[in-house]
């Protein structure tokens, strides 16, 4: 489980009330009243899994960049190569800063040659945008549309089937990775992606606050027959767990190297980025640390930032997320690990109040 911080003077999405009338309980999130759970972690795991259910994550940052530089912008600040975006065309990327560690990770979506919209975690809105304000100095018009922009992502294998009455979009036909803007539930300009954070299929759907709930409702209306459910952020964790899926602040900061942490695929030399030279210097001499998913061989859960040993109990790394699998019925985790503990089937411990725990590494996603 992401850890809960509790803030004061908490932010509500335009969807809140609907969540509380639902009877789901709420906790705070990077400054927001989030639902964590409806009917329970396990059912609304099996709902994604297997049907389709529905996740508000208006909390989520949303930036406009505009103007014949964005592109530019986005190429020096990210580590992938945005020149290889097309019009409809989403990427995954991250946000590298200048001492090996990771601003943030996101999503960069090219709206037109000159139009882009990035997606980031609402704990780093704030951080993201002044990072990218700082590099911004070619005239690139930028808007934080986070306030005033709603997101539901409508995740599992019945997702395109539920809502395609709501909208003209052949949704089945639609490339991982892409997006369109169209009518959806009769608003105009919506943006529906096919993209997820749940390894099950489906779509993400950003539109202006003034819709959210008149689109939820036109959504839950829709799915009614296939079984649609609201899902909190409790299954989410989960779900993107059994994928190997990075959660910022816990398996990815501003101190782990998107190289140690898998990330590599989406970070490409082929371009100039924030300390894009001391990162190939680290993947040419190869790195102290990885990123490694285990299973647990014997009895017990590993937690955010359990030490992992060695068979003499030597300190060897961190879990960085740790659960028990609702899919796998077996108890699963991610952490750091030293050089040499990295490969497939090595047998490592983790120490769960002072008793060594075996574990074996295991390779991305658990669920497959």
């Amino acid at each position: 489980m992401p850890t809960f911080l509790q803030i004061d003077n908490m932010k509500n999405t335009a969807l809140t009330e609907k969540h509380i009338s639902l009877g789901a309980k709420m906790v705070p999130f990077a400054g927001y009243n989030m639902p964590v759970q409806y009917e329970g972690i396990n059912a609304e795991h099996a709902t994604v899994r297997n049907g389709v259910g529905v996740f508000d994550v208006s909390h989520m940052g949303e930036f406009i960049l505009k103007g014949e530089n964005a592109l530019d912008l986005i190429q020096r600040v990210t580590s992938n190569d945005a020149s290889k975006l097309y019009d409809g065309k989403v990427q995954y990327s991250c946000l590298p800063n200048e001492d090996g560690g990771i601003v943030d990770d996101l999503l960069v979506y090219r709206i037109d040659e000159k139009t882009y919209m990035l997606v980031v975690n609402a704990s780093n809105i704030e951080k993201d945008w002044n990072w990218i304000q700082r590099y911004n100095t070619n005239g690139v018009e930028m808007h934080n549309i986070s306030d005033k922009t709603s997101l539901l992502a409508i995740q599992g294998p019945k997702a395109a089937e539920a809502l395609q009455a709501l909208t003209d979009v052949d949704l089945a036909s639609m490339e991982y990775y892409s997006f369109v803007k169209g009518k959806f539930a009769g608003i105009d300009n919506v943006v529906i992606s096919a993209t997820g954070y749940t390894g099950a299929g489906g779509f993400e759907i950003y539109f202006d606050n003034e819709h959210a709930v008149a689109i939820w409702d036109a959504v839950f209306s829709a799915g009614t027959s296939l079984g649609i459910k609201p899902i909190g952020l409790g299954a989410r964790d989960t779900l993107r767990l059994e994928m190997g899926f990075c959660l910022y602040g816990n398996d990815i900061d501003d101190t782990t190297s998107p190289i140690e942490a898998g990330l590599g695929w989406i970070t490409k030399f082929s371009k100039k980025f924030t300390n894009s030279e001391a990162l190939l210097a680290q993947k040419e001499a190869g790195i102290k640390n990885k990123l490694v998913g285990f299973e647990m061989v014997e009895r017990g859960i590993p937690r955010h930032d359990y030490e992992i040993v060695d068979a003499e109990g030597s300190v060897i790394g961190k879990v960085t997320s740790g659960t028990q699998s609702p899919s796998l019925q077996k108890a699963i985790g991610m952490g750091y690990v030293a050089k040499g503990f990295d490969k497939e089937g090595t047998e490592l411990y983790i120490n769960i109040r002072n008793t060594k725990i075996k574990a074996r590494v295991v390779k991305f996603p658990f669920y497959k």
